[in-house]
């Protein structure tokens, strides 16, 4: 993708810096960062359709339905997971879209009962990303197959070339993260970035800077990861993947119950990518005292560093959000939030940050599923609550102007675009 698509998609949702969560730490503010103690404000209005409950003055509509067929001739794909929208620079844009698809799912993938197309990755993989291209209004204009063949495509990032989709899967051959051309009309041969390393990807998020690439893992033993080129121009090329690992606290756990606005130095060490080959990445990152991610999930760009999940992370095994403030040899690791009860957050997954700076926050919890609002006050409000089923919310983005929000309801096989007054949401 252009460098200018990627520099407009950002403006709203990538690189938003909003009143800056970490200024606010560092000045001290009381209600800054106070993880988890907020009851739920305002009610949300409920549903006469029984589908999605949603705040006040908010609208929603379905955009597209599991098993529709697209432009392409294929079928929309099952399970809908992450999301990524992006400006194509001609009054459209690509909405990017994961699916969290099996090797025995071949019955909600886009070619039921018939043999996987010669461009698939795996012809026994079922996984994959499509596109959905929309007018500035937010009008569907076509969709269409874009990669086939992987496993379990759960979450991935927006980049300057494109949508980089991850496979939540270390079966044979799989474990590893894709490139997807955003202007694809149709599917495509698969793009592997082998310098990501293999492991139980989960999601992905590129600085702008140097083109670092920010990378959880889904795993309860799990580790952060990073991947740093050696030339900026060559973003896959040589270079070295790092482990995060807390500086004095060798194989520290996150997990752990941590006291608000909690602050941690971090530091980054060298791992093999080849131990990627037998999944034992995070056991020979932790042997060199990485620290442990209790499922690492989310991340997303956050002012000049990235907020990232921690799923069943916490005094409760609910969730955590973290801050982190990375340089070159190390950083900063701040708590956002923190689950203290299940009302107020339970199991964060997928994130997003708003246009004016705040966090949207998908839960994965079989329970009672919201999207929750994360603000930079330390506030945890429902933003949205799913009346149909326990079903988890993927894949939360904003559109390029950031007026639609876009979302995936996964087991209903939804996926939804929201409207209506943000300006009522700032600075709450």
């Amino acid at each position: 993708m252009k460098r200018r698509g990627f520099v407009i998609a950002g403006s709203a949702a990538l690189f938003s810096t909003g009143l800056g969560w970490w200024a606010e730490a560092k000045r001290g503010n009381a209600a800054s960062g106070q993880p988890g103690l907020s009851p739920h404000e305002g009610e949300l209005v409920e549903d006469p359709k029984g589908l999605l409950d949603l705040r006040p003055g908010f609208k929603y509509r379905v955009l597209q339905r599991g098993g529709a067929t697209m432009s392409d001739g294929y079928r929309v794909p099952g399970r809908p997971d992450a999301m990524g929208c992006f400006d194509l620079g001609d009054g459209r844009w690509a909405l990017m879209r994961n699916h969290e698809l099996g090797k025995s799912a071949q019955s909600m993938s886009a070619y039921p009962n018939k043999r996987a197309p010669k461009e698939a990755y795996d012809p026994h993989g079922h996984g994959g990303v499509t596109r959905v291209v929309l007018d500035v209004h937010g009008k569907v204009l076509s969709s269409n197959l874009v990669l086939t063949g992987t496993s379990r495509n759960c979450a991935g990032g927006m980049s300057p070339w494109g949508w980089l989709t991850c496979e939540d899967s270390v079966e044979e051959g799989h474990g590893h993260v894709f490139l997807c051309a955003t202007e694809a009309t149709r599917v495509r041969p698969p793009l592997r970035i082998e310098a990501y390393g293999r492991f139980l990807h989960e999601a992905v998020a590129i600085d702008p800077d140097d083109h670092t690439a920010y990378l959880t893992e889904d795993r309860a033993d799990g580790c952060l990861y990073r991947y740093v080129p050696r030339d900026r121009a060559d973003p896959f090329g040589p270079g070295q993947l790092q482990a995060m690992a807390i500086d004095g606290r060798p194989r520290f756990k996150l997990g752990n119950d941590l006291p608000p606005n909690a602050q941690l130095r971090v530091r980054w060490l060298d791992v093999p990518a080849k131990e990627g080959e037998k999944d034992n990445l995070r056991y020979a990152s932790q042997e060199r005292g990485a620290a442990v991610v209790t499922r690492g999930e989310g991340i997303w760009r956050l002012d000049d560093g990235f907020a990232f999940t921690s799923t069943t992370g916490g005094p409760i095994a609910s969730g955590q959000i973290f801050h982190l403030k990375p340089t070159r040899e190390g950083g900063a690791l701040r708590l956002i939030a923190q689950a203290n009860d299940q009302g107020t957050l339970d199991m964060p997954d997928n994130l997003t940050v708003t246009p004016w700076g705040d966090l949207m926050v998908c839960e994965d919890n079989m329970r009672a599923p919201f999207l929750r609002l994360v603000t930079q006050r330390g506030r945890v409000l429902p933003f949205a609550f799913n009346r149909a089923t326990k079903s988890e919310f993927a894949g939360v983005c904003f559109s390029p102007d950031g007026e639609i929000l876009f979302v995936n309801i996964q087991e209903q096989n939804l996926t939804l675009a929201i409207e209506g007054p943000w300006a009522t949401l700032r600075g709450a």
